[in-house]
């Protein structure tokens, strides 16, 4: 998708994604071995009523969703960050997400007329509807 589509208003849905206990666990162990991530019985008898997964692994799936959808093959080149992420609430096996972007803002650097901003709104929703994540983000595009 080109820069010049992301109009503000306009919202994109990115398609669906969903883990495994097994993915949920491995990227864990690589990169948030905390309990109630690895360690199913204990995750079990806990608040959580089960293993979720970590955050971090959300929001690899909202980039990798937003990337195939939106991103790859347009001017984008990276971001200067985050507004806000929040978790809402815990993502589990077998949950379908769905992507949703909307866009906030789209306008021209004042120092530079080649550089494209936009600021926009990432969601996840499981299958219920409920939100599991959210997020705003801003991203840099070459328009040059």
């Amino acid at each position: 998708m080109r820069y010049a589509d992301l109009t503000p208003g306009r919202v994109i849905d990115c398609g669906t994604a969903s883990l495994t206990d097994e993915e949920i666990v491995a990227f864990a162990r690589d990169y948030d071995p905390q309990w109630f991530h690895v360690d199913r019985e204990r995750a079990a008898n806990s608040p959580w009523n089960g293993l979720i997964a970590s955050g971090w692994q959300t929001c690899g799936i909202v980039m990798r969703l937003a990337v195939r959808t939106i991103l790859d093959g347009s001017e984008s080149f990276g971001s200067p960050g985050l507004s806000y992420l929040k978790w809402e609430n815990p993502v589990r096996a077998a949950d379908v997400l769905r992507c949703t972007v909307e866009v906030i803002e789209r306008r021209t650097s004042k120092s530079n007329a080649s550089l494209g901003i936009v600021r926009w709104r990432w969601r996840l929703h499981n299958q219920d509807g409920v939100g599991v994540l959210d997020l705003e983000a801003t991203s840099l595009f070459n328009l040059a």
